[in-house]
């Protein structure tokens, strides 16, 4: 298992909020582009009573919350008045089919479902309905007394609300209470249920906000869904525990068209995205580019790898640095990251140096390996889950020799800094020769029609697998599979080129934007396109 807790180890989310919203209590914490907004005292305000109302269902502690909702106040609200009554919030893709809800909500054992209260979530209804689950809807009222906005709890079925009169005599968080739960991705195998608690996410906002000098003074658009952990913890979290204000776009979802427009009438001066946001908005760049862009202090990449070629590009279109950094949900989200240009160089192919975490790359015997030689990433710290949920064999292989083992496999320079080769199940081993598909990325990116690519292993009788690609070329530009090889045989030796490369309009993608290779390659090798 993971190692011991500090002595620091009782630190909450909620304790950070709450200092976080008093170093400018009135101003915005939460903006809903053309909608509602709320001050750092209106939110505080607006947690405590909602977390009031949700006790009123006959929530314990312990107990664990399905939310279904797309990225709105009322989403941001209800979260932490969840964490607030010790209970274990569970955020699910709103657009998930009723099968995808059943798992998910019997896999975590949910207590109850949240919806939004008008328009509910007809799938996760159903889901709720196969399980037994009561459910309620969620939609705004308004105090009488303060005027502030609050949310109103509805029963939808099998729910009844213990009490008239509200309970305000609410709990007082610990650090061990488990606060989120989500699931992993699944890239090789089922998705693995990740618990994580007060003292993690507490941990991991502060790493976040001191890395980026996060304060008062920042605002960012929330451009990643909250129920992932990117959007969660960077985005909306680290923001508001700065005493910052985090904006969410209208229709509670990114759009390239309004991005930009959000970030000039609110002031945004930074915000983070996977790779697929920022090649989307370098797109609508190149055909429809803003007249001027907005002065922005930083961007930050992370969830997926950035190439060298789209980093120098964002770089170049919005004249910002861009940071590339490193996460996953077992961390509470990020544990490298490229410093702030007043803190050293950021350097393009690298996710930067650790922040607030100890890591190190093993070799097989666990032994750590000499700057330069490549190895596993390993990683240990306070944002570190104790474990996967009801999963002893996945614990002892994630936390063998006493770190977590990331699955990526990578190498620290001479000044410290990680560079990613690959996810350790996606090497392609071509006849012996082991092949980074993240070092092919990188040069196919690197060709001036190309927008998006990606490498992958195809089966080969003779070397038993090979490279193959997939590539997305920018509107309005043309190349054939010969000049894309020509090209990357000036940038890759013989053995690393593509055997065959596939040509789309857009490449197969997971609910939060993230490019998975092995469904990539699932869809191109079943036929599904030609080239």
């Amino acid at each position: 298992m993971a190692a011991t807790t500090p002595s620091d180890g009782n630190l909450t989310l909620i304790e950070l909020l709450v200092d976080g919203a008093s170093l400018e209590p009135d101003s915005d914490a939460l903006i809903a582009s053309g909608g509602p907004r709320l001050t750092h005292a209106e939110l505080q305000a607006a947690i405590l009573r909602t977390a009031s109302k949700l006790k009123r269902t006959g929530l314990n502690p312990g107990d664990l919350v399905s939310l279904a909702f797309p990225n709105t106040i009322e989403f941001v609200v209800v979260f932490l008045a969840v964490a607030k009554l010790r209970c274990v919030a569970a955020p699910l893709n709103s657009a998930y089919t009723p099968e995808e809800f059943r798992f998910s909500m019997q896999d975590a054992g949910s207590s109850l479902l949240l919806v939004p209260g008008l328009e509910g979530n007809k799938s996760a209804e159903e889901a709720a309905d196969q399980l037994g689950l009561p459910v309620a809807g969620i939609h705004w009222g308004k105090e009488e007394e303060t005027g502030f906005l609050i949310v109103e709890v509805t029963p939808k079925n099998r729910l009844e609300l213990n009490s008239e009169k509200e309970d305000l005599d609410l709990p007082h968080p610990v650090g061990s209470d488990v606060t989120l739960f989500l699931h992993t991705s699944g890239t090789t195998s089922r998705p693995k249920g990740v618990p994580l608690t007060q003292f993690n996410l507490a941990s991991s906002v502060k790493n976040i906000v001191g890395t980026y000098e996060l304060s008062v003074t920042d605002k960012t658009v929330v451009v990643l869904p909250l129920f992932h952990v990117h959007g969660l913890m960077c985005s909306l979290l680290s923001t508001l525990t700065s005493g910052g204000t985090a904006i969410l776009p209208a229709a509670g979802r990114f759009s390239a068209a309004t991005f930009w427009k959000d970030v000039k009438e609110y002031g945004a001066t930074w915000y983070s995205a996977v790779p697929t946001v920022h090649q989307i908005l370098l797109a609508r760049h190149k055909s429809n580019p803003e007249a001027e862009y907005p002065e922005l202090r930083f961007i930050r990449s992370c969830s997926a790898s950035l190439a060298p070629a789209v980093l120098a590009n964002l770089e170049e279109a919005f004249s910002a640095p861009v940071l590339e950094a490193y996460a996953m949900t077992e961390a509470s989200h990020q544990m490298t990251s490229n410093p702030l240009p007043s803190h050293g160089p950021h350097k393009p192919g690298t996710v930067g140096k650790p922040t607030g975490i100890e890591l190190a790359i093993l070799d097989d015997n666990g032994e750590k390996q000499e700057k330069t030689k490549q190895g596993e990433v390993c990683i240990r710290g306070p944002n570190v889950t104790t474990g996967y949920k009801d999963n002893p064999e996945a614990n002892k292989t994630a936390f063998a020799f006493g770190w977590f083992h990331t699955g990526d496999r990578g190498f620290l320079d001479e000044d410290g800094y990680v560079t990613l080769t690959g996810r350790i199940k996606e090497l392609i081993n071509q006849g012996g020769e082991k092949i980074s598909p993240l070092e092919v990325d990188a040069v196919l990116l690197a060709h001036p029609a190309v927008s998006e690519a990606v490498a992958f292993a195809a089966p080969d009788e003779k070397y038993g697998e090979v490279v193959n690609a997939a590539v997305v070329l920018h509107k309005g530009e043309s190349a054939t599979e010969q000049d894309i090889l020509a090209f990357c045989k000036k940038n890759l030796a013989q053995f690393k080129l593509p055997r065959r490369t596939f040509f789309a309009d857009e490449l197969p993608r997971t609910a939060t934007g993230k490019i998975q290779r092995r469904i990539v390659a699932e869809h191109f090798l079943s036929g599904k396109k030609s080239s």
